[in-house]
């Protein structure tokens, strides 16, 4: 219901009146929930995200081919590995920026909950064990373009990994002290390079008070402007080549205002100015 609740909130009419042409390919198939059996707890619907995320990698590598720009739409997290190995089909390894609450770099072993969108950055940067090869090639990005911002919850797990690997995370305790400006700047440098540069934007980065609508909410997020002015620059520095909005739960959200800051962020992402 995600990418519903972003169109219904006017997505493309938006883009167009920034000169943007929209193609919308629609939903890309995914197993029912509450009709598929869980599967392994440790890593809960697992061959039926994979199943997707390949569907998703397919469409993104074809739009990427024709000199596209691929903004993909989400509920779950987890639909970022399809556009990571998408990218990396047609363009090589490249670099993403991680706007998220969350560090998204448990694996099956370390993970509390089970829950495959917070291990898909991981698996992207072939980091989440065996369960997750699929005849893709991994990683999708290199380690050393790795740049998360905004985070505020981490499990001991993947503390470990971030320090064996040396991604840069920029939490929201760095973004109070330093403020906002410095840190997205610092962030789109680490990740600029060849290939392709990705931005992958949870709405949960945002404070729940102002995005409601998400799964795994965390207080003490990004405010209303941050938000914008963390996407503003993100068009300012003009390195995106692709873009996901993901993490809208509309039976969570309130009269769809996530759905419409979800436009609203893809829109100042995509070159929207206030003046």
């Amino acid at each position: 219901m995600g990418p519903s609740a972003i169109r219904y909130a006017g997505l493309d009419a938006r883009l167009g009146e920034l000169g943007h042409e929209c193609l919308d390919l629609g939903n890309v198939e995914a197993a029912v929930a509450e009709a598929t059996p869980a599967g392994d707890e440790r890593a809960r619907f697992l061959p039926e995200i994979k199943a997707t995320c390949e569907r998703l990698a397919e469409r993104v590598a074809a739009v990427t081919a024709e000199g596209a720009v691929p903004l993909v739409l989400g509920g779950d997290h987890s639909v970022a590995l399809g556009s990571l190995t998408g990218l990396a089909r047609v363009r090589g390894v490249g670099g993403v920026l991680w706007l998220d609450a969350h560090g998204d770099l448990n694996s099956p072993e370390t993970s509390p909950s089970g829950n495959v969108h917070g291990m898909v950055l991981a698996a992207a940067l072939g980091r989440a064990g065996s369960a997750f090869e699929n005849g893709w090639t991994l990683p999708a990005v290199d380690p050393g373009r790795v740049a998360l911002l905004g985070v505020r919850s981490l499990d001991a797990g993947e503390r470990k990994l971030i320090r064996g690997l040396g991604v840069k995370v920029l939490t929201m305790s760095d973004v109070d002290r330093r403020r906002l400006g410095p840190c997205m700047r610092e962030a789109l440098e680490h990740v600029a390079g060849p290939g392709f540069v990705h931005i992958s934007l949870d709405m949960d980065v945002v404070d729940p008070d102002v995005a409601p609508g998400v799964g795994t909410p965390v207080r003490g997020g990004l405010d209303y402007r941050e938000a914008h002015l963390a996407l503003e620059l993100v068009a300012e520095s003009g390195l995106a080549s692709s873009f996901d909005v993901v993490e809208v739960n509309p039976i969570l959200d309130r009269e769809n205002a996530t759905g419409e800051l979800a436009v609203e962020l893809a829109a100042s992402g995509l070159g929207a100015r206030i003046l």
